[in-house]
């Protein structure tokens, strides 16, 4: 059985053999999708100097009384030749004359008529309260580069260099299956050993999340014929991902390592010790340059949306160069037991006090709590060779 750091270098190294496929969407669209070029600047950012504030742009001299001779407001450019006597109401945003080198706020000032009077205790700078052209950026450099997620900030600037249209990464498409005799539909009431099927749903929002495709297969009974027909025809499917879960344990009815194996997929690993989701299964399948890598999650819930967080959730994130876990070390509040010699990735709380990062874990840490996940905002790694934690110490947490 390998260990956690291994498993996770050999999905790395077959994801980043996936060939990345791009697409155009219309600005409007490409909000969290991921940029596939570099953007360059077509002008200079600002184009023009501008009046950082609403003020008087003046040529600057040891003076402290102007005479105002008109005003540019932001979009109503109108050329003046200023001496050092000369004053020009300007706004914020507005292009400057072209022979003004100075900007005062118009709170330090007092007007009378048409003359301009600093007030006394006002600061006068020479270049003060300037944005120059192209101090943000130079025309013909890179403004956002390739692999940027794009967000609202971004999105200001591609809009700014004309990016009407924006070439991204295209999503993955990611088909999800559920296996066990025990599930039933969510609008159904459990009675005896029944459990609503939640797996589908958490695993599809992470993907959601992640703003990639998801394609649900809902669930099938522990049934092997059945789970064959399932996975074959999700494997001929257009998709670059397909996730299971449940059947890759040893008990009686898992099937699904032996049905991997009958549809052609080469098995790369199963079982990691760690804990929760010990139990994994990770393959790739490939026919006719089609690759599609598999995952076979545990059907424990807890342990299933663990492995998606320290697994696949990363590995995506690898493939399209962005971080691959965001990390916090913190202080840890109460003891935490761990006496094998397993990775652990215990559910917490992490939160921020007198600007210190703690993290507190009095969780029954039971792989079946789904109300418990979803309480935490974290998970709490302790390594292999680390045993019992205490209250005090530094540990490592993985933001969820």
């Amino acid at each position: 059985m390998i260990n956690y750091s291994e498993a996770f270098e050999i999905i790395k190294k077959e994801i980043q053999k996936f060939p990345l496929q791009t697409e155009e969407v219309d600005i409007l669209e490409s909000y969290n999708r991921i940029l596939a070029e570099d953007v360059i600047a077509d002008v200079d950012l600002p184009p023009f100097d501008n009046s950082a504030v609403d003020g008087y742009a003046i040529k600057y001299s040891e003076r402290t009384e102007w005479k105002i001779i008109g005003e540019i407001s932001a979009g109503n450019y109108s050329a003046f030749n200023l001496t050092e006597n000369d004053a020009v109401l300007v706004t914020t945003g507005s292009k400057l004359p072209t022979n003004a080198d100075t900007v005062i706020p118009i709170e330090d000032v007092d007007v009378n008529g048409n003359v301009l009077l600093l007030k006394q205790n006002s600061i006068l700078k020479k270049g003060m309260n300037i944005r120059s052209q192209g101090n943000d950026l130079r025309k013909n450099e890179i403004a956002v580069h390739r692999f940027t997620k794009i967000d609202a900030k971004t999105i200001a600037v591609l809009a700014s260099c004309g990016k009407e249209k924006v070439i991204v990464f295209s999503k993955l498409k990611v088909a999800i299956l559920a296996t066990g005799d025990e599930l039933i539909q969510i609008n159904e009431k459990p009675g005896g050993d029944k459990l609503r099927v939640s797996n589908i749903y958490s695993l599809y929002a992470a993907l959601k999340e992640m703003n990639h495709t998801v394609i649900n297969l809902g669930f099938t009974k522990d049934d092997k014929e059945i789970i064959t027909q399932k996975v074959k025809a999700a494997l001929e499917m257009d998709i670059d991902l397909l996730i299971t879960t449940g059947g890759v344990s040893v008990g009686k009815y898992d099937f699904l390592k032996e049905v991997f194996k009958g549809q052609g997929v080469k098995e790369k690993f199963w079982k990691v010790n760690i804990k929760p989701g010990k139990p994994i299964y990770f393959g790739i399948y490939e026919k006719e340059k089609r690759k599609v890598l598999v995952f076979g999650l545990p059907g424990n819930p807890v342990s299933s949306l663990v492995n998606f967080y320290v697994f696949i959730k990363p590995a995506i994130e690898f493939l399209f160069k962005q971080d691959e876990m965001k990390n916090i070390t913190a202080t840890l509040q109460n003891d935490l037991k761990k006496k094998d010699g397993k990775r652990h990735f215990a559910r917490g709380i992490l939160f921020e006090e007198n600007g210190e990062w703690k993290v507190t874990s009095e969780f029954s840490q039971s792989s079946g709590n789904l109300v418990e996940m979803s309480r935490a905002n974290c998970l709490i790694e302790i390594e292999e060779e680390r045993f019992n934690p205490k209250k005090g110490e530094r540990v490592k947490c993985i933001l969820i």
